[in-house]
């Protein structure tokens, strides 16, 4: 089907509305990624680093939707352990499953160590290049995650191409917010860092073949954010009452 039929399918457009948000759903565990790992950089570094990152994202994406036939190569058994199918695409998920949850271990480690906040503003050009390196890695592997998801809802190219670019809009006007947010709440961060252990459990658990509901994760991750900002709000009412002046 043609790009001017598209535009004038109904079925095209419904498509593409229910991808995008999908796209957006699945985009969460990416943003809170790079979220996190943007708050210990100024703000200048910080900006340029969720820039490249999600500019990353979206080349990732659509590199693989054009390559179908090889990502649909990635899901053949290479080996198999104890009864169940090893490909590349467990592979990846495996390896990004153990990264999150390696990297999220380290930074609440370095969130309890009192030493660790100096050590990073002195070293901050060194974390920029560190961190665009763990974005494209983890790019990757949630890139991989999200274009077979695409590639099972829509049957054009156009519209999962039109889909990932909108998830991608939205996600780059909502990293910033975001990332501030977790940047000037340092409850929040921790929240973030085990939501991102939560996401890695996930991805491990999916390269064995062992599926975890994402709708599960998601409602788990939203519930706990609610409660983060009544936490929040919370505080910053009693820090206003306890600064007001007594009549």
């Amino acid at each position: 089907m043609n790009t001017l039929s598209l535009l004038t399918d109904p079925n095209a457009w419904a498509a593409l509305a229910t991808l995008t948000v999908l796209e957006i759903v699945l985009g969460i565990d990416n943003l809170v990624f790079i979220s996190v790992l943007t708050t210990r950089l100024d703000a200048i570094r910080a900006r340029r680093a969720r820039q490249i990152g999600l500019t990353l994202a979206l080349v990732f994406r659509v590199i693989m939707l054009f390559g179908l036939t090889w990502l649909m190569g990635l899901t053949a058994p290479l080996f198999h352990v104890f009864h169940t199918g090893i490909s590349w695409r467990d592979i990846i998920l495996i390896g990004g499953g153990l990264f999150l949850i390696a990297k999220a271990t380290l930074e609440i480690h370095a969130e309890l160590d009192a030493h660790e906040s100096e050590a990073a503003v002195s070293t901050t050009a060194q974390a920029f290049a560190l961190i665009i390196a763990q974005l494209v890695a983890i790019d990757l592997v949630f890139s991989l995650d999200s274009i077979i998801t695409a590639i099972g809802m829509a049957e054009d190219i156009e519209v999962m191409i039109a889909a990932v670019v909108i998830a991608m809009i939205v996600m780059y006007v909502a990293a910033g917010p975001v990332g501030a947010f977790i940047a000037e709440h340092p409850t929040t961060k921790m929240l973030a860092l085990a939501f991102l252990v939560l996401i890695g459990v996930a991805l491990l658990a999916d390269g064995f073949e062992f599926h975890i509901p994402r709708g599960y994760i998601y409602f788990a991750m939203a519930f706990a954010g609610a409660v983060e900002v009544f936490n929040v709000l919370a505080r910053r009412n009693r820090r206003r009452r306890l600064g007001a002046p007594k009549s």
